[in-house]
């Protein structure tokens, strides 16, 4: 597996960083290696600092399920194969805003995690984020 450098971490915060204040939004964009672990971050000024909790746990989500979020979120609803599982690994988010990074490969070396906004937005950011991967 190719291992997600610090420029390459840095590109997807800067490209997610650009689509939020192009939408006239503050988040917080969070960006995980491959073993989960936090590589790039950044707050925008302004952006809420209860935000930037989740920005860091909606990546790691994304990267230890390899999936967005919001799918996880889907699956973990009450009656679905994964209820409760925001509870495990130290506490999950399963709501939108994570997704897993890949490389030219299609190997996963990573993921995003975006927060700050609407569930909305921040998966828009997110997905901005993970197209300037490259």
């Amino acid at each position: 597996m190719t291992e997600l450098t610090l420029e390459q971490a840095q590109a997807v915060v800067k490209a997610a960083v650009e689509k939020a204040q192009a939408d006239g939004l503050k988040m917080n964009v969070a960006v995980v290696d491959a073993g989960a672990n936090l590589k790039a971050f950044a707050r925008m000024d302004g952006a809420w600092l209860g935000s930037v909790d989740i920005a860091i746990k909606k990546a790691r989500t994304a990267r230890l399920f390899d999936m967005p979020t919001g799918e996880i979120g889907k699956l973990s609803q009450p009656g679905g194969s994964l209820y409760n599982i925001e509870v495990s690994n130290g506490g999950l988010i399963t709501f939108p805003g994570g997704m897993p990074l890949k490389n030219g490969k299609g190997e996963i070396v990573g993921a995003i995690g975006v927060s700050g906004s609407t569930v909305e937005n921040d998966h828009a950011v997110a997905s901005a984020g993970a197209a300037a991967l490259v």
